[in-house]
């Protein structure tokens, strides 16, 4: 078994591009929905491209933490609560 001294770290830039594809995928396909409404809702606000990309990422990694902090399934309420907030991040406080 690997030690966690020897495993080896996660590479931020390749994370970062999984999400943003994750993201345009999402766009295309238009599932969820949700997805597709909150990006021409921050583009509308004055967000540019990259700043709505980075916060519905934001939104994404929230629901990501979700899931592996309870150990449950992919919670479609949470996500679509996380893209509502924005620009207002899952883990600021009301």
């Amino acid at each position: 078994m690997t030690s966690p001294a020897n495993r080896k770290k996660g590479d931020p830039a390749r994370a970062r591009a999984a999400m943003l594809e994750a993201i345009e995928t999402q766009l295309r396909s238009k599932d969820p929905p949700e997805t597709r409404q909150t990006y021409e809702r921050l583009m509308k606000e004055g967000f540019s491209r990259d700043q709505t990309m980075k916060l519905i990422a934001c939104a994404l990694v929230g629901e990501l933490f979700g899931v592996l902090k309870n150990e449950s399934k992919y919670e479609h309420a949470r996500y679509a609560a996380n893209l509502k907030r924005l620009p207002k991040l899952p883990w600021d406080k009301d």
